[in-house]
């Protein structure tokens, strides 16, 4: 059972109708935001709530047990509250939520009703709707080692056993073109291979997205250029002379770990692990009949 505070309850019992809706949200970096379904700004804790940003709440379920529990809130894009381009860029992934019931009247009264994690954000136009995610959510996080074909590693991490100094597996380059919204043509500062950066990362070190990444769709070469695809379009407009760092690709298959990397070592996988593809292949040395087809043909 939820405990009110006296202060909250003492006004409640009294029939007050001075409540709104308070929204603390913090950034995984530490910036944190405040905002209130109330017609003015309120101050929670030295955060300012504000009150122009239209924010409010458009859907709320809570669940029994450990039921995963949830809802939306949704607002106005604003310079002074959510960017676009923040949203964009990722910057606002992950980030808590505590919800709060408060008295606007007399704001020391409140009660928190909730603590959540955003997860998927919804844009339209110059509005969003953001999906949270109850402290549940969290259980339904797998943990652990996987065992599977393919390795369970990230690449560069100490189970990997690469070092990602070694500039063998990275580049640094600049930007000459942005001929899409996703593809870049790039100049690298050594020569590497055709696809030797596919389904690798890129980090931005220059330009308006300095310090935001990007996943590699591919890299192949036109002429003198190299060109980049990305997996989705830079967060902020790129320009020409815009400085990154690439970092090599790997597809997680023991193949590339032996051939690529020379790790066959460090390799975290069961390459040898039989798949479902096993429990539907024929038994070695039985009948070419057995295609899915009818036995009484």
């Amino acid at each position: 059972m939820r405990a009110i505070p006296a202060a909250l309850a003492a006004r409640l019992s009294g029939g007050a109708t001075t409540l709104c809706h308070c929204w603390s949200l913090t950034r995984p970096d530490g910036l944190a935001f405040g905002f209130t379904d109330h017609d003015r700004d309120l101050t929670l804790d030295r955060l300012t709530y504000a009150a122009r940003t239209g924010l409010e709440a458009a859907e709320a379920s809570a669940e029994l047990g450990f039921a995963v529990g949830g809802g939306d809130v949704a607002g106005a894009l604003t310079s002074a509250g959510i960017a676009p381009d923040d949203v964009s860029a990722g910057l606002f992934d992950g980030a808590s939520v505590e919800t709060w019931l408060v008295d606007w009247s007399a704001p020391e009264a409140r009660l928190l009703l909730d603590v959540a994690t955003i997860g998927e954000i919804r844009r339209a136009g110059t509005a969003f709707v953001a999906e949270l995610r109850g402290l549940m959510h969290r259980l339904d996080v797998e943990q652990g080692r996987l065992y599977r074909a393919t390795c369970d590693a990230e690449l560069g991490e100490p189970r990997c056993g690469i070092d990602l100094s070694d500039m063998r597996w990275r580049s640094s380059g600049t930007v000459f073109a942005a001929p899409g919204p996703a593809r870049l043509a790039v100049a690298l500062a050594g020569s590497f291979a055709t696809g030797w950066f596919t389904g690798g990362r890129l980090r931005w070190t220059g330009g308006a997205n300095a310090g935001l990444d990007a996943d590699i769709r591919s890299q192949t070469r036109t002429d003198a250029t190299v060109a980049l695809d990305l997996w989705q379009p830079p967060a902020r407009n790129v320009a020409p002379g815009d400085a990154f760092i690439l970092t090599a690709g790997c597809d997680k298959r023991f193949s590339t770990c032996r051939g690529k990397f020379a790790n066959s070592l460090n390799f975290q996988g069961f390459p040898h692990m039989p798949g479902n593809d096993f429990v539907v292949r024929p038994a070695p040395g039985s009948s070419t009949a057995l295609d899915g087809g009818s036995l009484f043909r």
